[in-house]
């Protein structure tokens, strides 16, 4: 098994993290990962400072390994009346097909890292092994507080920019986000241009240009993808949809039901439904909004008020087209087993793919 260094830090059997997920991600799955040999995390993005310190002590109780927790630090926006007024009168013929109510406005749901002093408060009380950071970086001052309670810090690059910004503030590795990969794209800024990198190129043009360790995340499904980023130079991956089926998972029958479906062929990368470009199982509500330009889509986390409150309508009535069911583009390879069974066929599948290479 080559030697990552990371491994031996954190005192694990397989270089993996698990893929934070909000909303996908449990205490259970987190447990079940850590006590396996790897790495749980709790995907924190949208819960408050009450939520987040009773998951991370419901993850403490059930293990003793080092985990990860992870939050969203995007800059908060600011919705236009006009596309707010407009964006509801589009979505009006899909609340009228459920008989449901239409909100009359959009709430910012999710409060983001970045301005929740409550969510640093509770880091730097709880000091997770591992903290990691979708969106954007938090202020200097509180990257270099984490850092003095001894606290690993990763953030999500999905181009050479952000990750050398991501190197510059201090950060202890970077997590590549190839475009493969499911869930929210890590991007700083979702209105620049996005190079759409996938995660080979990417991982070896931050690793041409970044001393720092980096961490490979996008498309990776089993212990060989796992041996095979490893070769090319990541010092662990991270993996989200590989989890996702697995029945310690947050995810209902709704999202089960179509990533085990021929959707799971045909993922898609949509803001349509948080106001974020993040990539997803096809489904009704995708088409619905695919030719809608990113422009008249509602900043985030504004457009996730209703795409939430309009899938679980459908659902309260057994229609599932119409949830946000994150997925990378490895979906169709989703192996639904529990947790801690699936950590052991990952390491027996690449200790053989190391080995068979060497």
């Amino acid at each position: 098994m080559p030697h990552t260094g990371f491994c031996d830090r954190f005192k694990i059997d397989i270089p993996l993290i698990q893929a934070p997920m909000a909303g996908v991600s449990t205490p259970e799955l987190a447990a079940k990962i850590c006590n396996s040999g790897a790495i749980g995390s709790l995907g924190l993005g949208a819960s408050s400072a009450e939520i987040a310190y009773k998951a991370i002590e419901s993850l403490k109780k059930a293990t003793t390994r080092p985990f990860n927790v992870n939050f969203f630090c995007h800059k908060p926006a600011l919705i236009a009346k006009q596309v707010e007024e407009n964006w509801l009168q589009r979505l009006s013929p899909l609340f009228q097909k459920f008989n449901g109510q239409q909100p009359a406005s959009l709430r910012e749901i999710y409060t983001s890292f970045y301005s929740n002093d409550e969510l640093f408060k509770l880091v730097m009380k709880e000091k997770p092994a591992i903290v990691s950071f979708h969106f954007g970086l938090p202020e200097p001052e509180k990257i270099n507080a984490m850092k003095s309670a001894g606290i690993f810090l990763l953030a999500t690059a999905t181009n050479l920019d952000e990750a050398l910004a991501i190197e510059h503030a201090g950060f202890n590795a970077i997590i590549a986000q190839g475009y493969e990969a499911g869930g929210h794209r890590g991007i700083f800024d979702e209105n620049s241009v996005d190079q759409c990198l996938s995660l080979a190129p990417l991982l070896k043009i931050i690793r041409k240009n970044v001393s720092i360790p980096v961490i490979a995340a996008g498309g990776i499904m089993d212990g060989r993808d796992i041996a095979a980023f490893i070769k090319l130079g990541a010092s662990a991956v991270q993996m989200g949809t590989a989890f996702i089926g697995c029945p310690q998972s947050q995810a209902d029958s709704g999202y089960r039901q179509t990533l085990a479906s021929n959707s799971a062929y045909h993922t898609v990368m949509t803001r349509a439904f948080s106001g974020r470009p993040a990539r997803a199982l096809d489904n009704a509500f995708v088409e619905f909004t695919r030719n809608v330009p990113n422009k008249e889509v509602p900043p985030y986390p504004f457009a996730y008020d209703a795409a939430k409150q309009l899938a679980k309508l459908a659902a309260d009535k057994q229609n599932f087209q119409f949830g946000a069911y994150w997925a990378g583009q490895g979906a169709p390879f989703s192996r639904p087993m529990d947790a801690g069974e699936l950590v052991d066929c990952l390491k027996k599948e690449y200790y053989q793919a190391t080995q068979s290479a060497e």
